[in-house]
């Protein structure tokens, strides 16, 4: 069959369909004008059959946020522990504590509070004021110097650096152990301004060996953690001013620092049940 040039072919003839719908018979027809018709009746079924409705998606949330932030609780300063109900017995090691140890120059402190942390049931930190002192490099205020101005400054600001951690770390459920040579003869410089930086809830320990058991013990040192036998024999006198102070205090000059620590958790059972008044 021969078609008008330019009339558009009828669509293929499927076996078993008539016409496809929408084909205008006009097509057929050369010479015959074709003129814009009516649309297909309401009955006429679209030339290719419409997608099947299928149900609509909604559109889905982002999945949450799983980078492992966390955010931190604020530190703040550590109220006073509270012993466990009854019947149970106070467990300081597994108890979130704050912990000063004090000590002369020798006494054991930082062996023994590294030892204390290392061997507890629950998270803690030791947090040394020396260790904190020595971050200063130049200008560094070397005790074997003598006490000044510059040294009582760098105390300070040491002290208050030391009680910053310690708030941040039990905030967070880490318990502290901190060690200093605090006098009893200066309580605002020493107990007090511990207790103003880290909370009434911090428990001082008293670390005190004989005198001949701290000449020993700083002879073993070196570098400006050692004193000479004069300063040492000042400090040690100066810390025997505790004794009546309320405080416990304990004698390790015949005890090595595991058998320290053990004791140190006996103290600190009865420092929980009933708070020492500092």
């Amino acid at each position: 069959m021969q078609h008008a040039v330019g009339s558009p072919l009828p669509p293929p003839h499927q076996p078993g369909h008539g016409p496809a719908a929408g084909w205008s018979p006009a097509a057929h027809h050369p010479g015959q004008h074709q003129q814009q018709g009516p649309s297909a009746p309401p009955h006429a079924q679209p030339p290719y059959p419409a997608p099947p409705a299928g149900p609509q998606h909604a559109s889905m949330p982002p999945p949450p946020d799983t980078t492992g932030h966390v955010t931190l609780p604020p530190g703040g300063p550590v109220g006073i522990p509270s012993a466990p109900q009854a019947p149970a017995i106070p467990d300081p090691t597994a108890t979130t504590l704050a912990v000063l140890l004090i000590g002369p120059a020798g006494a054991g402190k930082t062996s023994v509070a590294k030892y204390w942390a290392d061997h507890r049931r629950v998270p803690t930190a030791h947090i040394s004021l020396d260790d904190v002192r020595e971050w200063v490099r130049a200008g560094f205020a070397d005790p074997q110097t003598g006490w000044n101005d510059n040294s009582e400054a760098q105390y300070r600001l040491a002290r208050r650096t030391c009680g910053f951690a310690a708030r941040n770390f039990l905030a967070n459920g880490i318990s502290c152990i901190l060690d200093d040579a605090v006098f009893p003869d200066r309580p605002v410089v020493g107990l007090g301004g511990w207790k103003r930086h880290v909370g009434p809830g911090l428990l001082p320990v008293v670390l005190l060996p004989g005198l001949d058991v701290v000449l020993e013990r700083n002879a073993e040192r070196s570098g400006n953690r050692r004193l000479g036998d004069e300063e040492v024999a000042r400090i040690h006198g100066r810390m025997a001013g505790w004794y009546g102070s309320g405080l416990p205090i304990i004698d390790n000059s015949q005890l090595d620092v595991p058998e320290t620590a053990r004791v140190l958790d006996d103290v600190l059972t009865r420092a929980i049940a009933s708070p020492p008044k500092w």
